[in-house]
């Protein structure tokens, strides 16, 4: 082969050999470009990977600060009622207190006649109390012989009597309480021989300072008589008591 004939191929070895050179991962050379290939299909999906490992504990950090106190819930809604728990065991018995003071049931009542003088009746006015001046009974004082009258000291239902014997003349008498009359009684004489009698009684309720007596109604029958052998009385007593009212047994 002549020298004219190795120049030209010499020269493609040289082209060659520069053109391998410039080429990276595929890429051909401007003056090498093909028409671009067609898109291949998308590749399987592979297939999972192995569990990885625990990482390391972490370290204990500083305890936070306290926080603010939240607000206040609402109340809830009352629960159902429990039910009933059975009966305790009786406690010990106590120890026996002191005596205590003994009630004593008041007391109010008295009894009076008028002084025994023979054959004598006794001068009155409209207006007068009766004062049976000789005392039959009269524990508590509650009655006063100089005026007639009887007092109240326990507030109560009292009971009064009145038995007056007349002779030879009549007599009406009325029972006062506070000035009001409660009760009246009448007898006209009938020319009798011999002394009647004329008796009364009734009930009367009473607070403390209420006051009672006989009082004489008509001043032409004053007929009260009294005599060694004859009587003319007033009496009261109490019946029952009102003990929460009573200032006296409170």
């Amino acid at each position: 082969m002549t020298s004219l004939q190795t120049c030209p191929l010499s020269l493609l070895l040289v082209i060659a050999v520069h053109c391998s050179n410039s080429l990276e991962d595929n890429k051909i050379p401007s003056l090498c470009t093909g028409s671009p290939g067609i898109p291949g299909s998308p590749g399987l999906h592979g297939s999972p990977g192995q569990p990885g490992r625990d990482g390391r504990d972490g370290r204990d950090a500083q305890p936070g600060e306290k926080g603010e106190t939240g607000d206040r819930g609402e109340p809830g809604q009352p629960g159902v009622r429990g039910l009933t728990g059975d009966r305790g065991d009786p406690g010990e018995k106590g120890e026996r207190g002191s005596p205590g003071e003994c009630a004593v049931a008041p007391k109010s009542a008295f009894s009076a006649k008028l002084s025994q003088t023979e054959s004598r009746t006794s001068p009155l006015a409209v207006g007068d109390a009766v004062r049976f001046d000789k005392i039959i009974l009269n524990e508590q004082g509650d009655y006063n012989p100089e005026t007639g009258r009887f007092t109240c000291r326990v507030p109560g239902v009292y009971y009064f009597a009145v038995h007056a014997t007349v002779y030879r003349s009549s007599l009406q008498f009325d029972l006062i309480k506070n000035g009001h009359t409660v009760a009246s009684y009448f007898q006209i004489f009938g020319n009798w021989s011999k002394p009647a009698s004329l008796s009364g009684g009734t009930l009367a309720h009473l607070i403390p300072g209420d006051q009672v007596w006989v009082q004489m109604a008509l001043g032409e029958y004053t007929g009260f008589y009294s005599s060694p052998k004859t009587d003319s009385t007033f009496t009261g007593f109490l019946v029952y008591s009102d003990w929460k009212n009573s200032a006296v047994f409170a």
